[in-house]
């Protein structure tokens, strides 16, 4: 693993990739700081975290477009099949050297409180517990992209279909408000999604029993309990978006609450793409 991480970050600092993606967050964060905090008057740091969060959406699928999917290109990645190491060691590697690379702008705009308290009080509680829920946020996202990336072989695909998947995840409340809150629409919308999960699961996979037994019992179980009792599914396809939605979550910290759910979740989602991806490389790994 430490070997992994090592060649991660060599390459992403070695390279331009690195340098480019701390200048790309930095930039923005320096125009939306002077905009609010300066020459708006905004005390607060955690509003300028909440304007650049749409940037992950950007930031995101350059960074983790070519952790596998140009390994695949290449053909290097029978070389990592060929090493005698667990396919977890390589994912945690690539996804630690990521995290460095995510790390470094963070920790400079660690500073930009510190700056500001020059110019009249801060409260560094909020800042910070703020800039720790967007580095949390960076770390989930970077995990799906990761996942993402494992299960393409070009990075081309992996970098569309993160930021489709990104695009969907930053809009999730906003497009959940379309659906109605009456029962019958909830439990459409909802059969409609474990459809959407299980073709998206397909083409990620190549494995069509698995998709199709997936969809089957989701949709089969929310029907079963939509028969039981339509009642509960009122307004709940909103609920559960609402509930799902990354960046609803960390919308929490910036009204200066720290949330431990929210820590936990995002937490949770990491580990859980992570996992994937290890069994991703996995499956190929003895498909070859």
């Amino acid at each position: 693993m430490i070997a992994i991480f090592r060649r991660e970050v060599g390459a992403y600092f070695k390279g331009i990739m690195g340098y480019l993606f701390a200048a790309f967050l930095l930039i923005f964060a320096g125009i939306y700081t002077m905009a609010y905090n300066l020459s708006g008057y905004y005390a607060n740091f955690a509003y300028v975290l909440s304007a650049i969060s749409f940037l992950y959406m950007i930031a995101v699928p350059v960074l983790t477009m070519r952790s596998v999917a140009e390994e695949k290109r290449q053909k290097t990645d029978q070389l990592l099949y060929a090493l005698p190491m667990r396919m977890s060691d390589v994912i945690v590697g690539k996804y630690l050297a990521m995290l460095v690379v995510l790390a470094v702008p963070l920790a400079v705009m660690g500073l930009y409180p510190l700056v500001l308290s020059q110019f009249g009080e801060v409260s560094f509680a909020s800042a910070y517990g703020a800039l720790l829920a967007f580095f949390l946020l960076g770390a989930c996202l970077l995990a799906i992209g990761l996942f993402i990336s494992s299960v393409t072989d070009s990075q081309v695909a992996s970098a569309v279909i993160t930021l489709v998947v990104l695009l969907i995840l930053y809009f999730l409340s906003s497009l959940s408000s379309f659906v109605s809150t009456s029962s019958s629409a909830s439990f459409s919308a909802l059969a409609v999604a474990v459809v959407i999960f299980a073709i998206i699961l397909y083409f990620l996979t190549k494995n069509p029993l698995v998709a199709a037994l997936l969809g089957a019992l989701g949709v089969g179980g929310l029907y079963g309990w939509y028969t039981q009792d339509a009642s509960a599914f009122a307004g709940l396809f909103g609920k559960i978006m609402d509930q799902l939605s990354l960046f609803d979550r960390f919308d929490t910290f910036i009204d200066g609450v720290f949330d431990w759910t929210a820590v936990v979740y995002y937490l949770s989602i990491t580990g859980v793409f992570l996992f994937l991806a290890v069994q991703a490389m996995e499956k190929r790994r003895w498909s070859e």
